[in-house]
């Protein structure tokens, strides 16, 4: 999940404490789909973009998706999310150094706000982080 840190950062997040924050904002219909995949439990690395274009944290889905309010249309969803913790940051460069990590979305469409992650990539990318 990417957010632009002077919108919504990591320090924000935590901040929103155990009831956590919607994810809502997400227009691009990619992305929306996959916030309607995602589950209550499922964890995500919360991406910095623009500023830091870097790894920093991780989320926790806490309430599946559902109409976003601040979409007048009706026609996009948002998910709760809460804080889970920092880690230490990994960058976009340090991603697409690791060929093993080349297949990801945020290298291959890097404008997707919201995209998967699969369980081997998130082990690299938890390994990378030192977790």
């Amino acid at each position: 999940m990417k957010s632009e840190p002077d919108v919504w950062s990591i320090d924000q997040q935590e901040m929103a404490g155990a009831k956590g924050a919607p994810w809502d904002g997400v227009r691009n219909y990619q992305a929306a789909k996959n916030l309607r995949n995602m589950k209550k439990g499922d964890l995500c690395f919360f991406y910095h973009s623009n500023i830091g274009k870097k790894i920093v944290g991780i989320v926790e889905v806490i309430k599946e998706a559902f109409l976003d309010k601040t979409d007048k249309d009706g026609r996009f969803v948002a998910v709760q999310v809460r804080f889970k913790e920092k880690i230490k940051s990994v960058t976009l460069d340090d991603i697409k150094k690791n060929k093993s990590l080349s297949h990801l979305s945020l290298i291959k469409q890097s404008r997707l706000s919201v995209m998967p992650i699969d369980y081997k990539s998130w082990k690299i990318i938890n390994k990378m982080s030192n977790i």
